[in-house]
């Protein structure tokens, strides 16, 4: 890798966001900040701003747009505010690659401008393939751009892949460390809380990420992202509930061998691998040993008990805006558990009954995205009202 990689971060004040800053900080002569952005994290884009001197900074809520530029005011920094912004910096010439860390929806339309920009995407952001997953991979092969998946799970089947892209797959099977309430019953999660959902086993993730990861809809997301990043069918995508998060995902070729990427739970390392790559970059993080894990386990997901995983099945064999309809019904029902406004199961209620009220399009154009979007969202919101 010759020279710095000048790097956009979408979403640098959240998890995903935070831990690209400390990689980027353990090898500053191989990469530069020079953009970063947040929604509402203003007090936090300020200091990472004033550490990191990038070239511009974003902030996606317009009110705070003043808070941010008084406080760089001295610094050679410039300062914008509002969706338009975030969609515009990821063009400018100066930016070599865009780590999309944005939670949901929102990060779809910066990534298709990046795209369409010829920038290179590092994917932390599983809803913008989830939701218009033909549409982004489509422009992606017009426009030559590379997308390299940031997502732990779909990180391993890349690196499984290194070598092996001529080999045709036989199926791939992801990862799920079964979340907080892995083997509980249905009765048991008529009660559960926010609190107790968001006690994630093995992985440090924002709020959305983490309630996801509880109620198997982040794998099911993953499924979808997985069928478009490596152009698979959804019968050739298995999942399976690996409680020590050690094996990150698997693929197994037509011969019946099967590669897995190992590794402790720490999502430095498909970041890091997603900006160097092909490189491989030196770096002190823990290392695994195989006599502290003497057991590595796996059972079948119960998509009985957790239905968001057959709902994400099911909306990928039907194709066209249903993934869609699936995401957006879910951030909103999430957002609702968040508020203590519905309970844990009946999320997968409310995405089930918007699924089946939306009217489905085959091939949706991005418009057609846009307003599926708009629709899923309304359609659960009254849903939730007429409950609460």
């Amino acid at each position: 890798m010759s020279g710095k990689k000048h790097v956009a971060i979408l979403g640098s004040t959240g998890s995903i966001g935070k831990q690209t800053l400390e990689v980027i900080q353990a090898h500053p002569g191989k990469f530069e900040v020079e953009v970063l952005t947040a929604q509402n994290n203003a007090e936090l884009l300020i200091e990472q701003a004033l550490q990191f001197q990038p070239n511009c900074v974003v902030i996606g809520n317009e009110a705070l747009y003043a808070t941010v530029k008084d406080a760089l005011s001295g610094q050679d920094i410039k300062v914008y505010a509002g969706e338009k912004a975030l969609a515009d910096v990821v063009t400018m010439d100066t930016v070599d690659i865009v780590l999309t860390a944005l939670v949901g929806y929102s990060g779809l339309i910066p990534t298709l401008k990046a795209v369409d920009a010829g920038k290179p995407i590092a994917l932390a952001n599983k809803e913008t393939l989830v939701v218009a997953g033909e549409l982004v991979t489509q422009l992606a092969s017009e426009k030559g751009v590379n997308i390299y998946p940031v997502d732990s799970e779909h990180s391993a089947i890349f690196q499984c892949l290194v070598g092996e892209f001529h080999n045709p797959i036989e199926k791939i099977i992801l990862t799920a460390s079964g979340g907080p309430f892995r083997g509980k019953d249905r009765e048991y999660l008529k009660t559960v809380t926010k609190a107790q959902a968001l006690k994630h086993p093995n992985w440090d993730m924002g709020a959305k990420i983490t309630i996801d990861s509880a109620s198997l809809m982040n794998k099911g997301l993953e499924v979808i992202e997985a069928k478009w990043l490596f152009g698979l069918d959804a019968n050739q995508i298995e999942v399976v509930v690996h409680p020590q998060s050690i094996i990150h995902s698997l693929i197994q070729f037509e011969d019946g061998s099967i590669k897995a990427q190992l590794g402790l739970p720490d999502m430095r390392i498909p970041i890091q691998f997603a900006l160097s790559y092909p490189e491989r970059l030196k770096a002190d993080f823990p290392r695994f040993d195989f006599t502290n894990y003497p057991n590595l386990t796996f059972e079948k997901p119960d998509m009985t008990t957790f239905r968001n995983l057959g709902l994400a099945f099911a909306a990928l064999e039907k194709g066209g805006n249903a993934p869609c309809v699936l995401n957006a019904a879910n951030e909103i029902a999430v957002a609702s558990f968040l508020r203590d406004e519905i309970g844990f199961l009946e999320m997968s209620d409310l995405i089930e009954q918007t699924l089946e009220k939306v009217d489905f399009v085959a091939h949706p154009s991005l418009e057609d995205y846009v307003q599926t979007d708009r629709i899923a969202r309304k359609l659960t919101e009254e849903s939730i009202k007429s409950k609460v």
